[in-house]
């Protein structure tokens, strides 16, 4: 047991990223498409977060062309470069799979005013 942790530990991402539930952000991720690596911005607001160390998640959700696309991204994953909050949402859930359910204005989160 003591070596899976230690492998754990090793694969963990060093700097952290300071964002929660609520928050719009814009991430960096590397794609690779053949024998070429280019790097693919999403910008999204973050649906929820799901802890649990080396299997920590976020997920991304952002309306694109009328469609509401949702990507899950692992925390900890080599291929995102960088993570950038665009905003700080002011929400009282740990989980907003409610934005699923809405469109237009009333899919927006209200900006915190004082972080």
């Amino acid at each position: 047991m003591e070596l899976i942790k230690k492998i754990e530990q090793e694969n963990l991402r060093k700097e952290n990223f300071d964002f929660n539930v609520g928050d719009t952000i814009r991430l960096s991720y590397r794609i690779k498409e053949g024998d070429k690596e280019r790097l693919q911005d999403f910008e999204g607001t973050v649906i929820y977060i799901n802890e649990g160390g080396i299997n920590k998640s976020f997920t991304v959700r952002r309306i694109s062309y009328g469609v509401g696309v949702e990507r899950t991204f692992q925390y900890h994953s080599p291929r995102i470069e960088k993570l950038h909050v665009v905003r700080r949402g002011k929400v009282r859930r740990a989980k907003l799979k409610y934005l699923r359910d809405r469109q237009g204005k009333a899919a927006k989160v209200k900006e915190k005013t004082n972080y």
